[in-house]
């Protein structure tokens, strides 16, 4: 099995074990899964920002923004009131310091997102449990 061979089949393994973890995710854990994507690929991106590779640094800082949009659309700002409204604005600051990071090279703004999208990750693992009961209450009502 040549080298393509090998990454062809990997991406495809890597593909359907995401694919899997979606179709069987609530939708706490949705959020959870679109959370931990984007801090990997803030990481990956500043590991590139490091390293000099530029293009893929901006592959994935723009799949962080597009991540965080996901995030901020997923927000019922009707229901959630005063912190789904808070929410909305932090994730469309995080957006902006993202696309600031990718055209200035600057390290320091992906640590701040990294820091802000941690702490909201956090408090959403914490919140897991309650949720999930309240979500298992309901469907059996």
């Amino acid at each position: 099995m040549n080298g393509f061979t090998r990454k062809m089949n990997l991406a495809a393994y890597q593909r359907v074990a995401v694919e899997g973890g979606i179709a069987g995710a609530d939708p706490h854990g949705l959020v959870q899964m679109l959370l931990d994507a984007t801090l990997e690929r803030i990481s990956a991106a500043r590991s590139c920002m490091e390293k000099g590779e530029r293009v893929r640094k901006a592959k994935l800082l723009h799949s962080c923004v597009t991540l965080v949009a996901e995030l901020r659309g997923s927000l019922d700002l009707v229901r959630g009131g005063d912190l789904a409204r808070n929410l909305s604005d932090l994730y469309d600051y995080v957006a902006r310091r993202l696309l600031l990071a990718n055209s200035t090279d600057n390290a320091g703004y992906l640590d701040e997102c990294m820091s802000l999208i941690g702490e909201i990750r956090s408090a959403w693992v914490a919140i897991g449990p309650q949720v999930r009961a309240q979500h298992s209450k309901d469907v059996s009502v």
